[in-house]
């Protein structure tokens, strides 16, 4: 073969090409198709994020009395503590003795009420693990503004109730257990007086404070209430004024007028399904510098004094 190649040079330089030419042709046989496949997109790793879910608010249940609702005191700071703890608060605002039945059948977190001894009472019995000084005010004698009993002025509220009684003049008393009818009772007591049915001139109508109230300017009566709810409501009695009690409380001459106002967590060694946490948050933020502040300023811009006076921190 050499020795043909030798002999016919072109022949020879024609298989030498050929022979070349055929090389990558064979590689490529070898290894395939020269065409680059695209590789397979890679799965994804990003996920869809979960919108997050807000949780419910907490629900708070809050059993107190009618002047604290009528006064518009709750209106007032309970928006502020719902929305810093997540929280809605249920009120129920009825008399102080109601509000304490209530608390002692667990079917409220927290009561905010106004009868001392029937809340040392309920502490004593193991309903509340304490109790928490809030706010005080104090309570006025109101009347019709002709006084047909003669009273106004002076400075005792148990010798109006005298002549009111020996007059004859018609009283509304509110007759609900609240601390305000405990406190008008106490008055009778003190004089030896036990009002019943058969004093035609007394009239007991188991309302709250507000409607007492109206009740008394509809029918020309004298009544005891909380001067709070009295400065709330007194442009809607232009039938009456004070006759006990003075303008503001540091003229009430009466000091066993006084109204404080106590907060009291349900225990949860009664009740375990009561929302321990949540009311002894409220009990700490009512009785906190800063709702305290709230509560000494409330009213004082609309009647030059206020509906409460702040007692948390004695």
């Amino acid at each position: 073969m050499l020795h043909s190649l030798w002999r016919s040079p072109s022949h020879s330089l024609s298989l030498i090409l050929a022979l070349i030419l055929s090389l990558p042709l064979a590689a490529c046989a070898a290894t395939g198709s020269a065409t680059p496949t695209a590789p397979a997109p890679k799965a994804s790793t990003t996920t869809t994020p979960t919108p997050a879910v807000s949780a419910k608010p907490a629900t708070l249940r809050l059993a107190t009395t009618t002047s604290t609702y009528d006064t518009g005191l709750l209106d007032y700071i309970l928006p502020i503590f719902e929305k810093a703890n997540n929280c809605k608060v249920d009120v129920v605002a009825v008399g102080t003795g109601q509000a304490i039945e209530i608390g002692r059948k667990g079917d409220a977190d927290v009561l905010l009420v106004h009868a001392r001894a029937q809340e040392d009472q309920f502490v004593a019995d193991g309903f509340a693990r304490q109790r928490f000084d809030v706010m005080y005010n104090d309570f006025v004698l109101v009347g019709p503004k002709e006084d047909p009993a003669g009273a106004r002025g002076l400075p005792l509220a148990r010798d109006a109730f005298k002549l009111i009684m020996d007059r004859q003049a018609i009283f509304v008393s509110r007759g609900d257990k609240s601390g305000t009818n405990t406190k008008e009772l106490s008055i009778w007591s003190s004089i030896g007086v036990t009002p019943t049915k058969s004093f035609m001139w007394y009239n007991a109508i188991g309302q709250g404070m507000g409607d007492t109230l109206i009740f008394s300017n509809e029918q020309g009566a004298y009544t005891l209430s909380d001067r709070g709810t009295w400065l709330a409501m007194k442009d809607k009695l232009p039938n009456l004024t004070i006759i006990v009690g003075s303008n503001n409380l540091a003229e009430n001459k009466d000091k066993a007028l006084l109204n404080e106002y106590g907060v009291m967590a349900i225990n949860p060694d009664k009740y375990p399904t009561v929302n321990f946490d949540l009311a002894m948050t409220f009990v700490n933020w009512l009785t906190s510098p800063e709702t305290q502040k709230l509560i000494a300023s409330f009213g004082v811009d609309k009647y030059g004094q206020p509906l409460f006076y702040a007692s948390a921190s004695k």
